[in-house]
């Protein structure tokens, strides 16, 4: 009988998966900016960013105001290795008169107990931060800040609504600083929920969803960033306090809701509002119970149809009631007892029955909450793109925690309806103090591991005016390289190439190129046509250069050379032509003709023997002659900057200056015969190999290398040369920031202290990471799964800061690279002897290409460092392939001219 009369309000799975579905939707309005205003679930941000990592220390006091009693906390937190705390409380009354009096009463009454407790603690002089658990909808725009949107369970404090709370508190608090010797920093605004989420979090660190099922109810949990309109910033999470209270308000529920729910709004303090918490809190349960069991008495169902004064009063049946009644085995006598008290005189099938109704309304309750709850587990587990979570559900509230059986319902629900999650439901032991302590704590770590990142990373900030002084440090260091008595000594070598001219559109014909200057050689014939059908065809091979061969001896290393020539030209069918060649040798040469190249050292991981000194073309001509299977007109030795200038001024004739950011870093451009004191003749331009990496080798630029650049420095192949390629190039980014890394997780601030084995390895962490992570498109979960590839285990948290660290360093080197930049561009000015330059610079090279920010930054710097010049950059195709090919056509053409 009572099940026919109760129909609608036993739910079936494939409601609770539909109300599970409606709440998430709901979840996602309140999430958007847009579509908050009209959400009924307002899904507020918290500002709590973190959850207690065990690192937390220190003496905190909380105030808990929300429930039947306010509440005074003092929480102690020891940083001992086994995560404990101590909480010592007091319990204070909350009078009707200051429930339902005026904003300036309440907080003078709460700053009143709090005195009172601070008093019998004997803590009057000491400064304590303070976390303020209020447990009322506010909306939040810092951690210690919150205007109150509307009161909630029987709380009507006048003046209060759409005020901050907390300088409420401040200034009732400020009033008793000076005659009572108090002082107290709030710092941190906490709902109730979010401090039991916190917590339970301390306890175990897989907490990441709080729950309150009592007076009141509420669910909050940690969302990612980039999903909360609301706030600024996609990095990292925030704890997110759904007020779900309020979910059903806008008709979503009407079709499951009851006439007795209808009854029990109509006489509520806020008709039509918070209509999903009536349906679930224990305010509202045992009322629920007293109109169900009226109407069906009114019916005749029950106790004869005798209606007494107690049914008929609103609030006669509490909660307390509906637990004592549905008790497993007392449960028949409780309730016969408990409805004698209020005059019923019930027979055993009314006990049976009014047991029935207690345990249908209190299962809808579990039901509705465990399918909310499980909507927010789901999003929880796409958030993170798994197919399985394992997570854990921080829990308080006199509902679930007296309720004989609403904990056990409730689980077993949430596990029916989402199957994929492993959810432990942990109970919190003061949520809303402790908590509120909690959150305090972990604002306070957080400050102070700021302070130490800052600190870390202030070397790696660069001011205008140190930009300014490295463009002006570098620009005096390329003159040192031009001039005949400084040449020798200087750092930036301003090598002369013998390149004279930039291509004027009529080269043609066929050549070959080959690339040496990294770990990969290539082998390319380029056909280039001039005229109207101008264009460049392109055919190559890669070939590999192994470790031994790199570092064994120079006669090995062309050989192998000469080896790859040899299949290239079998492959393509030409060996019998004697074509002429481009050698693009991307190592510091010193020419003499534009066929002459002494390798002044190796850079770049090369170590072969015997050939330092020597000249490459020489080598290459022996190693083919030893071979003595073609024959090659070897027509130019070339650098890759070079080839990139090159390839770009075939496109733009304006392109006069060539960049490499990549695993090198380098510059060229076509400097004015008569400055180039080195070369004989002062009439028209040639092509200058800056080799500017070892910029700052006379320690010009120690000022500005951080204790990370020495250690980087110290542990390559060649200590104390190259330091600003070693600053600014790819090679060298990824280092930087392992060392960055190792230092910060000394300091404990990273992956909990542990330093992996896998972050000992030098070289692990590759430069194409850098760009990886620092991509605006990769959200931190995809930051966290590159790392977890490297070996690191990583929190949300290590990986904002692993994402900063990169973030700096990879500033810092764009910056470096466009003061240089600007230098070059500074001094092409002066030399045209013009107010305004107008130039192009062919750019090459992974950083350049790949890395989301480099770019950008080197731009800007330029363009901030020298805004006299109107700077295009061109990104270059294969300079060193095509460009090579390119430098031996103009060579050539410049050489039948002379001829003719």
């Amino acid at each position: 009988q009572v099940d026919r009369y109760l129909y609608h309000m036993r739910l079936s799975d494939d409601v609770l998966l539909d109300v599970m579905a409606r709440f998430q939707a709901e979840m996602v309005k309140g999430l958007g900016r847009d579509t908050n205003p009209t959400a009924t679930v307002k899904m507020l941000p918290s500002f709590v960013r973190s959850l207690p990592d065990g690192s937390e220390k220190g003496d905190f006091l909380a105030v808990d105001l929300g429930g039947s009693q306010f509440r005074a906390h003092r929480v102690k937190v020891f940083d001992d290795g086994k995560q404990s705390s101590q909480l010592e409380s007091k319990f204070y009354p909350t009078p009707k008169e200051v429930i339902h009096g005026n904003g300036a009463e309440l907080f003078d009454y709460v700053a009143d107990c709090l005195l009172d407790f601070m008093e019998t603690k004997n803590l009057k002089h000491k400064k304590l931060p303070l976390g303020f658990t209020f447990s009322f909808p506010c909306k939040q725009t810092k951690l210690e800040e919150g205007v109150l949107l509307a009161w909630t369970k029987h709380f009507k404090v006048r003046g209060v609504q759409d005020t901050d709370v907390v300088s409420s508190l401040r200034k009732a608090l400020q009033k008793h600083k000076a005659s009572f010797d108090i002082d107290v920093d709030v710092l941190a605004l906490v709902n109730d929920t979010v401090g039991t989420m916190m917590t339970c979090g301390y306890d175990d660190q897989h907490c990441e969803v709080g729950l309150i099922i009592g007076t009141g109810t509420n669910a909050c949990y940690m969302e990612e960033m980039r999903h909360i309109d609301l706030v600024e910033g996609d990095e990292g999470r925030m704890c997110i306090n759904t007020e779900w209270g309020a979910f059903g308000d806008d008709g979503a529920l009407d079709d499951l809701r009851t006439e007795f729910d209808r009854e029990l709004d109509l006489g509520s303090l806020n008709p039509g509002k918070q209509l999903f918490e009536k349906m679930i809190s224990s305010l509202y349960l045992g009322e629920l119970v007293r109109l169900i069991l009226l109407k069906m008495t009114k019916e005749g169902l029950l106790f004869n149809g005798k209606v007494s004064t107690a049914l008929l009063t609103k609030g006669k049946i509490e909660m307390k009631h509906v637990s004592a009644m549905e008790k497993y085995k007392e449960g028949l006598s409780n309730t016969k007892e408990i409805l004698t008290e209020l005059n019923l005189f019930p027979s055993e099938e009314d006990c049976i029955a009014v047991q029935h109704v207690c345990t249908i309304v209190s299962f809808r309750s579990a039901n509705l909450c465990a399918a909310a709850l499980a909507a927010i587990l789901t999003r929880l587990r796409e958030n993170k793109k798994l197919l399985r979570m394992r997570t854990t559900v921080g829990i308080d509230g006199g509902l679930y925690k007296t309720h004989p059986q609403y904990a056990k319902r409730l689980h077993k629900v949430v596990r029916r309806l989402v199957p994929n999650c492993d959810v432990r439901f942990l109970l919190s032991v003061s949520g809303s103090g402790k908590g509120a302590a909690m959150v305090t704590a972990v604002a306070y770590r957080l400050a102070a591991q700021r302070k130490q990142i800052d600190a870390t990373l202030a070397p790696f900030l660069l001011s205008l005016e140190t930009l300014r002084e490295v463009k002006n440090k570098m620009r005096t260091e390329l003159e040192y390289g031009l001039k005949r008595e400084t040449q020798a000594s200087a750092t930036v070598k301003m090598l002369p190439t013998y390149v004279c001219g930039t291509p004027d559109g009529t080269e043609k014909g066929k050549f070959l190129a080959l690339d040496l200057g990294g770990t990969n050689f290539r082998v390319l014939l380029v056909k280039i046509r001039s005229g109207r059908r101008r264009s460049v065809q392109m055919y190559n091979k890669i070939f590999a250069i192994p470790l031994e061969i790199m570092q064994g001896t120079g006669e090995e290393l062309f050989d192998h050379i000469v080896q790859c020539i040899a299949d290239f030209l079998e492959y393509m069918g030409i060996k019998g032509a004697r074509l002429p060649l481009g050698f693009t040798f991307s190592f510091p040469c010193r020419q003499a003709s534009i066929d002459k190249g002494t390798l002044v050292g190796w850079t770049k991981g090369f170590k072969a023997t015997d050939c330092e000194g020597e000249d490459v073309v020489d080598m290459l001509r022996e190693a083919i002659r030893r071979r003595n299977e073609f024959d090659l007109d070897i027509v130019a030795v070339v650098n890759d900057t070079v080839g990139t200038m090159m390839t770009c001024g075939y496109e733009d004739p304006n392109c006069e200056i060539g960049l490499i950011a990549g695993t090198g870093s380098n510059v060229c451009y076509m400097e004015d015969m008569k400055n180039i004191e080195i070369v004989e003749g002062n009439e028209g331009k040639m092509c200058i190999n800056t080799e500017w990496g070892g910029f700052g080798d006379n320690g010009c630029i120690d000022n500005i290398r951080t204790r990370y650049d020495k250690v980087v420095d110290e542990g390559s192949l060649n200590p104390g040369k190259q330091r600003y390629e070693k600053m600014t190039s790819g090679m060298y980014l990824g280092e930087i920031v392992r060392q960055i890394l190792i230092d910060l997780t000394k300091q404990g601030l990273l992956f909990r202290g542990h330093i992996s084995e896998s972050l000992r390895k030098r070289g692990i962490f590759e430069t194409k990471f850098l760009s990886q992570i620092e991509s605006d498109r990769l959200a931190l979960l995809q930051v966290r799964r590159i790392l977890q590839q490297l070996g690191l285990d990583s929190t949300c948290e290590d990986s904002i800061i692993v994402k900063e660290v990169c973030g700096a360093v990879s500033k810092r080197a764009a910056q470096l690279c466009g003061a240089g930049l600007a230098a070059i561009v500074e001094k092409k000015r002066e030399n045209q002897g013009v107010e305004h330059l107008q130039t192009t610079v062919g750019v090459d090279g992974t950083l350049y290409k790949l890395h989301p920010h480099f770019s950008r930054v080197l731009r800007e710097t330029v363009k901030e460092l020298a805004p006299q010049c109107d700077v295009t950059f061109m990104l270059s195709e294969d300079g060193s392939g095509k460009g090579a090919a390119l430098i031996t056509a103009v060579a050539k053409r410049l050489h039948n001219v002379g001829q003719k």
